[in-house]
């Protein structure tokens, strides 16, 4: 009973009810198995006793009573609360350091002492303590086919079983079984079949290969009991604006979902390359003693498959059947090896290592093996068939194959070599290579079927009815979405309004609510009222056609135009409304139209004033444009409108456009420019913003991608000296070129946190930070003045020498030597020029602009409201550049910079 708890505790309540026991034929061949290695073990014990002249008893441990008996075989012992049957138990000799002390011995047939094992060693020297009065605190383990022996310490695990023991009583007690959960144990139990019926009847969770126990307790804190219920949990992933980097994570709810619909899902586009020749592989091995006896292999020549079988008698034989392995891939045209799970890689590297001079070529060996497929590397966590695992054989058997044999697990065939190495029974081997060749043909099956799944265009399955869907293809729901929500029932449409924040403020609340009632009627009652007219300013009538030179046009109609604007005064700002009057006349000879000689008004009703103040804030102040828009309305009375503060904007950079483009051509045409990208979201899409500056003016480009198409038409005339970062697309410019040592900075301290013992990188590091240390204090002291930065020429010839000429161990080391080398003609072309800078830190300033304006847009701008921001954007930065005033530039109404300056 304790042993049945410690496998699963459903084994020991069905025990104790004595449930019929259905998959015996594997427990029986473990009980055999046990039974053959005990008296293995015995007799090697009682040969080595009777060598040392000992005596050996059985069955009792009153044999002890004789001083020359030291060990007793197949002890029955039986307390108040346990009983076990004891392998063996030995008396301790005074060189032990335990005289006449009891330990118990367990005989374990496997070549790896397991978690059971030792707790079955503690179980019966429990169980022995109730006899002789005293608790061992020491036993022995003895196993594997060398009959291994290890001593094992009894302290920590006593207490642990007899925790487990008043659990075991506590669960008898109970009349109620406890909760089914299927484990590892469950392919070499004899209830497997029973307690797999009633979980599929309930539809248990643990069903699902690879669900820990801890997800599983998690899912029935939040109700999720079954896994029909677990599917409905499933929510695509949502879809990124960028490709993530991350792997894909297996994904239990979609398993669930695959398994409820009977359908295929894929996640994202999983590849399968297949190359070469596939050689479809399976290797059968002996697990416990790393012995691989039987290797099959399926290879296509022409039209025909041939398979290939290599049989090990013993661990002997296992280097002819590698070498006849590699010898037949030797002779594959273009092979490409295609398996199954880990267990096939770690064979692999095992044999590839235990016999290295097997193989004419072990390069071209190696190279095979690292271009392996592993089928279960594209299967995982990327398609989930309708299955509970993602096992050969579940798979398989979905797809329609079959195997000739009744197949329980990979332990059955471990069963069928033990039972071949005790008979030599011919059909045996028969069957093994049989159910390994068959496992290479369902591994072909499956593979045939992937290509199917991941490379055809439709999403339509080829075998039968079934379906393959994509997950990229299911819309994503967002549970805290905003917005309108949509009814397929009018009513349910009508109740959804009359829950209106303001329907119910203004149609129920009123009715209950004075106060409320009263507000409703004021908020009613306001309408927008005319804004008084500040000043009137009328043209006279034309005294003559503009057409025919009459004199005399006739007519005494009148238009007028208001216009709203802000005024600004010494102290502050307020609202200006100006009316102007116009006299249009009509010639009487030619049927022409005449107006006033100085209109002075556009088509707009706002004036610029109220524009600049607009602009300015939405550029220099960084306000959102529904913003700017309720604060006008709030503090001056206005009307305006999002659209309007949005057409003010548009205007004004149409107004300014030929501002920008000779900002950019001044830049373009100076001796030093700062360059620097970052990218940008417009309407869901990646957008970049690339910053051109000096140290006077600055001008932002918006391009599409990131390539250096821009850079190529916008420099390729550009004479002076380019200063950026290490990204290889400024590269293309050929120009004399100064990479921004800050960033070479950062890097070099990031990497040396990640390894700070690594002592030839942190020297390497020291000798940078030194020779940059001491041209930044000439920097402090004389500024960017070449004739003293010249002085430091010889320092960086040296530090590059001391480069060349070192010999690096660590990778870090070499990637950093590689990368000084390749840009060491633009890492201090600062020296040689005047007043040129060592960092990039005017193009990051100006970049911070952008990651202002990406907080405020939140990608929902489109392609040409970004381009007229940034004509505004560039204009702006420029006169912070030049010490001037934004705003006042504005209102000057002058396109030039270099002009208004003069003028003020």
């Amino acid at each position: 009973m304790f042993q049945a708890f410690l496998q699963c505790e459903t084994k020991l309540y069905l025990t104790c009810v004595g449930t019929t026991k259905v998959n015996t034929e594997l427990v029986a061949w473990r009980q055999r198995l046990s039974n053959l290695y005990r008296k293995k073990c015995l007799s090697v014990l009682i040969q080595n006793y009777r060598q040392r002249k000992k005596r050996v008893g059985y069955s009792s441990l009153e044999c002890f009573s004789d001083p020359e008996t030291y060990l007793v075989f197949n002890c029955q012992i039986q307390g108040a609360d346990i009983k076990s049957n004891i392998h063996a138990v030995e008396r301790l000799t005074p060189s032990d350091g335990h005289f006449n002390s009891l330990i118990p011995i367990r005989f374990v047939p496997d070549e790896r002492i397991k978690r059971d094992h030792r707790f079955m060693l503690s179980f019966d020297a429990l169980a022995l303590s109730t006899t002789i009065g005293k608790l061992p605190l020491l036993g022995k383990i003895i196993y594997g086919s060398r009959h291994r022996t290890v001593k094992v310490k009894l302290n920590g695990l006593i207490e642990i079983t007899r925790t487990a023991i008043e659990k075991i009583s506590s669960l008898m007690a109970d009349s109620s079984p406890p909760d089914l959960v299927l484990n590892k144990n469950c392919s070499v139990c004899e209830f497997d079949t029973f307690c797999r019926k009633i979980a599929l009847d309930e539809d248990e969770l643990s069903l699902l290969s690879g669900m820990t126990e801890r997800q599983r307790k998690n899912l029935h804190r939040r109700g999720i009991f079954t896994i029909t219920q677990l599917s409905y949990i499933f929510r695509p992933i949502r879809k990124r604006k960028r490709p993530a980097k991350t792997q894909f994570r297996y994904n239990h709810s979609l398993r669930a979902l695959a398994i409820r619909e009977g359908r295929i899902y894929l996640c994202g586009k999983p590849k399968m390359n297949i190359s070469g020749n596939p050689v479809y592989l399976d290797v059968e091995g002996l697990p416990d003693s790393n012995f691989y006896y039987l290797i099959g292999m399926r290879v296509r020549d022409g039209d025909t498959w041939y398979d290939y079988s290599f049989w090990a008698d013993d661990f002997s034989d296992e280097r002819r059947i590698w070498s006849n392995f590699v010898h037949i891939l030797e002779r594959i045209e273009n092979p490409q090896l295609i398996y199954y799970g880990n267990y096939e890689k770690v064979f692999f590297k095992r044999l590839s290592e235990r016999y290295p001079d097997i193989g004419a070529n072990s390069a071209y060996l190696n190279m095979l093996i690292e271009e392996a497929l592993n089928v279960v590397s594209v299967i995982y966590a990327r398609v989930y068939f309708p299955t509970y695992s993602n096992g050969l054989k579940d798979i398989a058997q979905y797809l329609g194959f079959r195997w000739s044999d009744s197949i329980g697990c990979s332990l059955n065939s471990v069963f069928w070599r033990h039972d071949w190495q005790l008979s030599k029974d011919p059909s045996l081997k028969r069957k093994l290579i049989r159910y390994n060749l068959e496992d290479c043909l369902a591994l072909q099956t499956v593979t045939n079927a992937l290509k199917k799944i991941l490379y055809n265009k439709s999403e339509e399955y080829p075998s039968g009815d079934k379906r393959v869907v994509n997950t990229d293809s299911l819309e994503w729901e967002n549970p805290f979405r905003f917005g309108r929500n949509s009814f397929l029932i009018p009513e349910l449409d009508h109740v959804n309004r009359t829950a209106h924040w303001d329907y119910q403020r203004n149609k129920i609340y009123t009715k209950s609510d004075r106060h409320l009632k009263r507000i409703s009627k004021k908020t009613k009652k306001r309408r927008i009222k005319a804004l008084p007219i500040n000043k009137v300013v009328e043209f006279p009538p034309s005294t003559s056609c503009e057409r025919c030179r009459s004199l005399r046009p006739k007519g005494k109609w009148k238009r007028t135009r208001i216009i709203y604007d802000l005024k600004f005064h010494r102290t502050g700002l307020k609202r200006w409304v100006t009316k102007f009057e116009s006299h249009p006349r009509l010639c009487p000879k030619c049927r022409a139209q005449n107006y006033s000689q100085h209109r002075i008004w556009t088509k707009s009703k706002y004036g610029a004033g109220l524009m600049a103040y607009s602009v300015y804030q939405i550029i220099e102040l960084r306000i959102p444009q529904k913003t700017v828009a309720k604060s006008l309305n709030q503090l001056f009375g206005f009307n305006l409108h999002h659209p309007a503060v949005n057409l003010f904007k548009s205007r004004s950079a149409d107004y300014y456009k030929d501002t920008y483009h000779e900002i950019l051509k001044s830049i373009v045409n100076g001796r030093l420019i700062h360059a620097d990208e970052t990218k940008i979201s417009v309407k869901g899409k990646n957008g970049y913003i690339w910053a051109f500056t000096n140290l006077e003016k600055v001008a932002y480009v918006y391009t599409e991608t990131r390539g250096s198409c821009l850079l190529r038409k916008l420099l390729h005339n550009f004479q002076g000296v380019l200063v950026s970062d290490f990204y290889p697309v400024y590269n293309s410019i050929k120009c004399p070129q100064q990479k921004c040592l800050i960033h070479l900075i950062r890097d070099l301290s990031d990497d040396l946190y990640k390894e700070p013992f690594n002592e030839e990188f942190r020297e390497l590091v020291q000798n940078f930070a030194n020779l940059i240390n001491k041209i930044v204090n000439t920097i402090d002291i004389y500024g960017l003045k070449k004739h003293h930065l010249q002085a430091h020429k010889n320092s960086v010839d040296i530090f590059f020498d001391n480069i060349l000429t070192a010999k690096y161990d660590t990778e870090i080391a070499q990637r950093y030597k590689r990368r000084f080398c390749r840009n060491r003609e633009k890492l201090f072309t600062f020296l040689s020029h005047e007043d040129i800078p060592w960092n990039n830190n005017n193009a990051e300033h100006a970049i911070k602009s952008i990651a202002y304006l990406r907080r405020i847009i939140k990608g929902t701008t489109s392609t040409k409201g970004i381009r007229e921001y940034l004509i505004l954007l560039s204009i702006c930065e420029t006169c912070k550049c030049k010490g001037i005033s934004f705003l006042d530039f504005l209102l000057s109404g002058n396109k030039c910079i270099e002009e208004y300056m003069k003028q003020n």
